[in-house]
């Protein structure tokens, strides 16, 4: 077994674990700044709104030799200033899109482009598109990105429940605006293709994120019958089993897209590529975080603050202090530290199971511990 392997497996048996939960302030305080840094690259910059947004004129111009940056001088000449974007495709041909450009002013523009590639305006292929309906797009995307939210939020609560369905309301969220500000910062065009790779990394977001729901929702069943873990406890345990097993799915799914962004839209220069696989990149990245530093966290938070999870940790809490007190007279706190385990385990005996279905954030030692208890002069175990 390769070594992320054994990791995973002995994060899923508790072995070994890490503490995400106590640290979630960070993991806040970490979203927070990134989030801040999103939204005001997205007050200075704005987005790049592609032409099926904005309206304007598209030309499709056959086979050429000239290159893009020859071609983009005469369409922003001849266009009055206008910014065109000119793209090279496989067979050879051009696209060239010119924003806010109407019917009079689209007439001289592809003549000029003709001219420019010496051949006749009929050969070249003109197609605009209206500013009201690139509103009409925009408002369907919207509604679009709304309903998915509204249905996300009932399944989960209906599923789960409604803290759950709120946390992971927040970690989307906290993706999309991500991804927005890194589109407005990097300056690429947003396209409906952009809007199809949102929807598709808020689904992959979610997927991680009910994983651990599902996880955590077994693990807490009959949560206050017991004293040895708190709500935040168990949820850190259920995040731990299932750390490996998201890391591999997003990494698997990172180096696909990756390349799709880096070497066709880098390398290749294929720039239809970048509108959807910059938003899958980011968002899938953003949604991994979300997923683990996010969401749980949140559900913790705001499970910790029901009556009967403060009742419990406030038991947990005078448990482990009178163990404490316990070894402190004893003068022996290893084996305190076992007997209090012991005496858990038979004052709660759903403990075991609740233990071995979440998985334990450190190293359990109770064995070793039982065999120093016995013979004891106290005659506890004989």
């Amino acid at each position: 077994m390769s070594r992320l392997g054994t990791l995973g497996a002995r994060l899923y048996r508790g072995e070994v674990g890490y503490d995400f939960v106590a640290k979630r302030k960070i993991w806040y305080g970490i979203s927070i700044l990134i989030t801040i840094t999103a939204i005001v690259g997205l007050a200075v910059r704005g987005l790049n709104m592609g032409i099926e947004f904005s309206g304007g004129a598209v030309f499709n111009t056959p086979k050429t030799s000239m290159s893009t940056s020859e071609v983009k001088e005469t369409a922003e000449s001849a266009s009055g200033g206008h910014t065109a974007v000119v793209q090279k495709l496989g067979s050879g041909k051009l696209r060239i899109q010119i924003s806010d450009l109407d019917t009079k002013e689209a007439i001289p523009v592809k003549e000029k482009i003709a001219d420019k590639l010496g051949v006749s305006s009929d050969k070249v292929d003109a197609q605009l598109v209206g500013p009201s309906w690139g509103e009409e797009i925009a408002n369907k995307a919207w509604k679009g990105l709304a309903i998915f939210m509204v249905l996300v939020v009932i399944y989960l609560a209906i599923a789960f429940e409604w803290r759950m369905a709120l946390a992971a309301l927040i970690a989307l969220i906290h993706d999309l605006t991500i991804t927005v500000g890194v589109y407005a910062l990097v300056g690429f065009e947003v396209t409906p293709g952009t809007v199809i790779g949102l929807l598709t990394i808020l689904g992959y977001s979610l997927y991680d994120t009910v994983v651990v729901f599902d996880g955590l929702k077994e693990a807490s069943k009959d949560l206050t019958k017991q004293s040895r873990y708190t709500y935040s406890e168990i949820a850190n345990r259920s995040l731990n089993s299932t750390l490996v097993r998201s890391i591999n799915t997003t990494i698997v799914a990172l180096l696909p897209v990756g390349a799709l962004l880096f070497i066709g839209g880098g390398l290749l220069g294929a720039g239809m590529l970048n509108d959807i696989s910059l938003a899958l990149f980011v968002g899938l990245a953003a949604g991994a975080y979300s997923s683990i530093f996010i969401a749980t966290p949140l559900v913790a938070d705001f499970k910790e603050r029901d009556p009967e999870m403060k009742a419990l940790a406030k038991r947990v809490r005078a448990k482990r202090a009178s163990a404490v007190a316990k070894a402190e007279s004893a003068g022996d706190p290893q084996d305190a530290s076992a007997a209090d385990e012991d005496d858990d385990r038979d004052d709660d005996p759903e403990d075991d199971g609740m233990a071995a279905s979440a998985g334990a954030a450190g190293r359990r030692q109770q064995p070793a511990a039982r065999n120093r208890g016995r013979g004891r002069p106290s005659g506890k175990r004989r």
